[in-house]
């Protein structure tokens, strides 16, 4: 594709370009080259190596030289990236929804993608997990990937005969632009608590990269899709009726979807719902906790909001599957006590998640959490304070430490947890919780979810939570 095609107003536009990337490390002869400015590298610094390895042209604001290369010069040159990648990788699903939330993003599309596929569409879902369609899981690198990546991805699921994608839009996505040249169909909203201050700097500023979803990317007339028991409703409401969109919304509060009771059962619960002030028939959901209720119900109002009937939708919560490392039930021990994973790295996430375990929880409710290193330290006691309070017994352990020393990290968490017990070592306390377990009893080991490595400074050591306690359960059972 010529230079031109992609920046209908850039100088020398018969370039050939043959791809494009941000990545110094990923261009190949004929890519052009985006030299973007980051919160951590200066994207200018890269050029000389752009150049070395062969690329055609060169994308800036202008601060950036290009070597006698074609160089083209944008105001916003991630937003001139992400229409240019949209140009280059035209293809996409008919209907693409971006869902944005602090927690339970993952779940909500992946849910969604269940719930379309059951009922015979071709669908796919795309985020943290990766984007997973009828091919398999392709592995995009972020929860929201750089744009060329989005776009190519979304290419390859068209190709696949794709018509319907739910995609995870994180507030550093939405903020870098990385999804400004998705069309979209509909656009969602979860919840928003604590999270990424380290980034954004304050939590209006992190509120505004969310709202963005709304305010800047969605077209006028589509569904939007809104947590009316989120103590936002109000922001993202009226940032799609000023956008033009169609509110609807969901929860216990929601005027559209909502539920009416709300059964905990040993493997599920019942629910009973409203659409549009119809009372359905009582769903049986086969997940546990309130919060996966309530992501199976935003997935249900995005599938809902897009034409589909309510009969199809309730047959797909009532075959749902959980998500990788989303509450995901492990095993349990001889006397059944149960171990689930999950993904909770937030004071908001921890606090919903061991509440939402508890009524499922006839003995002992024990948790095993660290935090992050180079993160948001600012939630370090926040987190062991939920944990102490909503747990009978927590242990505080290791969480990707990072370059950060991992003993500083668990006494600011432990600062906030009073009675809680330190085991650095994270294979050691899930082993020892384990050989602990009584009759009634539930472990909840959070923090890690899907991932299946520990990063220690600049290494990512091989772990994997589920294996770890699928090894002491069995461990325990010899």
């Amino acid at each position: 594709m010529k230079l031109k095609d992609l920046f209908p107003l850039a100088e020398n536009g018969e370039t050939e370009i043959l791809g494009m990337t941000a990545d110094s490390r990923r261009v190949e002869p004929g890519f052009l080259f985006a030299a973007l400015k980051g919160s951590v590298q200066d994207g200018s610094q890269f050029v000389a190596m752009a150049i070395q390895k062969g690329a055609a042209a060169i994308l800036s604001d202008g601060s950036a030289g290009a070597g006698g290369l074609p160089h083209v010069i944008a105001d916003e040159p991630r937003r001139a990236l992400a229409l240019a990648a949209k140009r280059f990788h035209a293809a996409q699903p008919e209907f693409v929804v971006a869902v944005t939330g602090t927690n339970g993003k993952s779940s909500t599309v992946d849910f969604a993608r269940q719930i379309w596929s059951r009922a015979g569409l071709k669908a796919a879902s795309m985020g943290t997990l990766g984007a997973i369609g009828p091919s398999g899981r392709i592995d995009v690198g972020h929860t929201t990937p750089d744009p060329v990546t989005i776009h190519e991805t979304l290419s390859a699921l068209a190709g696949q005969g794709v018509t319907h994608c739910a995609m995870e839009a994180s507030s550093h996505g939405l903020e870098q632009q990385r999804l400004d040249g998705v069309d979209l169909s509909a656009v969602g909203f979860l919840n928003f608590t604590q999270d990424h201050l380290d980034y954004h700097g304050s939590m209006e500023e992190y509120l505004k990269s969310k709202l963005r979803l709304f305010t800047a990317l969605a077209p006028k007339g589509i569904p939007a899709i809104v947590n009316a028991d989120s103590p936002q409703r109000v922001d993202f409401e009226n940032a799609a009726r000023a956008a033009g969109l169609q509110v609807v919304s969901f929860g216990w509060r929601g005027e559209d979807l909502w539920i009416d009771e709300l059964m905990p059962k040993q493997a599920g619960q019942s629910l009973f719902l409203y659409w549009r002030d119809v009372e359905q028939k009582p769903v049986e959901l086969p997940l546990i906790g309130e919060f996966q209720a309530l992501n199976a119900l935003a997935a249900a109002a995005i599938c809902l909001s897009l034409g589909m009937e309510f009969p199809a939708v309730a047959d797909g919560l009532a075959n749902l599957k959980p998500v990788k490392g989303r509450l995901e039930f492990i095993g349990k021990t001889q006397t059944g006590a149960a171990v689930f994973v999950d993904y909770a790295h937030t004071p908001d996430g921890l606090d919903v998640l061991l509440r939402a375990v508890r009524p499922h929880t006839a003995g002992r409710l024990k948790v095993i959490f660290g935090c992050g290193g180079d993160r948001d330290a600012k939630k370090r006691p926040l987190m062991g304070e939920i944990a102490s309070r909503q747990a009978d017994d927590v242990v505080v352990t290791d969480d990707n430490p990072r370059s950060e020393d991992p003993t500083k990290i668990r006494a600011a968490v432990l600062a906030g947890a009073k009675g809680a017990r330190e085991i650095g070592d994270r294979g050691e306390a899930i082993r020892t919780v384990i050989s602990e377990l009584r009759k009634g009893d539930t472990l909840v080991i959070a923090g890690k979810g899907h991932e299946t490595g520990q990063i220690v400074g600049n290494t990512v050591l091989a772990f994997s939570d589920q294996d770890e306690a699928q090894a002491a359960l069995t461990g325990a059972r010899a």
